[in-house]
């Protein structure tokens, strides 16, 4: 098959062009490198720097191309109450812009990257496809509506789509400077610098931590599956979530509590609808994920170390 990556040189995308290149893939990857690295790119991708806010630059690219992954977003909560226009850009415009070209190209399968985001506080656990959305961020609700586009290509053009909601993806070259931190990428960068680990709030909110590699393989099965491509939305998670206190204790170090920033309290994926459809389960535990990245990220903090 023929493969594209819209954000091929970032965490995910990266980690996604790996495996699909060793499946014997052929893979473009699509990034306009301003959060992506070059270096992530697999050699014997194809990487086209090009912006996702721009189709007419995009829709060369995915001519024969059989599967899209849409991995392409400006992420994070804080970022798009920051700067909700960018963010809005790229997260809605940019998916439409994908899901265009996708359409002008006949492409088999668009699988987007999603994100429990949507789900903002709910009242109950765990959290299941079928609940209301209430996002409380930009970002939120900037991913459900291009979940709701997958979906409306699907049923009005007959574009084969799939929306696969993340939770708290980390591993393996997942951003370690910038805009872009997750909680555990967080606390390795200051344990590295002899810093205390910054939490806001009390510590006791709870994350479904999800290693990359069960994402990729989420991925994988929804852009082959023949039970799949109507617009369906199905979450990618653990099934297990630990609070911020406990990840911090993992990791190791001196706390140090913050202001509190809007957020949701807690988060649990319900990956019922993921096994059912696509035959997936998330196979990483968060001892061996956690034990993974803390190689990877030592191996790179000492690689820059030397330069």
């Amino acid at each position: 098959m023929k493969a594209l990556v819209t954000g091929g040189a970032g965490f995910i995308g990266s980690n996604l062009t790996d495996a699909l290149i060793a499946q014997n893939h052929e893979v473009i990857v699509l990034d306009n490198l301003s959060t992506g690295r070059r270096e992530n790119v697999h050699p014997r991708a194809r990487l086209v720097e090009a912006d996702i806010t721009n189709r007419q630059h995009l829709m060369p690219h995915f001519a024969g191309v059989d599967w899209v992954f849409h991995c392409a977003a400006l992420p994070r909560v804080q970022l798009s109450i920051e700067d909700p226009v960018a963010t809005n850009d790229a997260n809605v415009n940019g998916t439409l812009n994908v899901l265009l070209s996708a359409r002008e190209a006949k492409v088999k399968r668009v699988v987007y990257s999603a994100s429990s985001s949507a789900y903002g506080n709910a009242a109950t656990l765990p959290l299941q496809e079928t609940m209301l959305p209430s996002p409380m961020s930009p970002y939120g609700l900037q991913k459900y509506v291009g979940e709701h586009y997958a979906r409306l290509f699907s049923l009005l053009y007959g574009l084969p789509t799939v929306s696969l909601r993340y939770f708290n993806v980390y591993g393996q070259r997942m951003a370690s400077s910038g805009a872009y931190l997750t909680v555990i990428a967080v606390f390795l960068q200051r344990k590295a610098r002899g810093e205390t680990l910054t939490i806001y709030g009390d510590g006791t909110q709870t994350r479904d931590f999800t290693f990359v590699g069960d994402v990729v393989a989420a991925n994988l099965l929804a852009a082959s599956s023949d039970t799949v491509g109507r617009g369906e939305v199905m979450n990618i998670g653990a099934g297990r979530n630990y609070s911020v206190n406990e990840i911090a204790r993992r990791i190791g170090g001196v706390v140090e509590y913050l202001p509190p920033r809007v957020e949701p309290h807690d988060t649990l994926a319900d990956t019922t609808i993921a096994r059912e459809l696509l035959g997936w389960e998330p196979a990483v535990t968060l001892e061996e994920g956690i034990q993974r990245t803390v190689q990877w990220f030592e191996q790179q903090h000492e690689a820059e170390n030397q330069k």
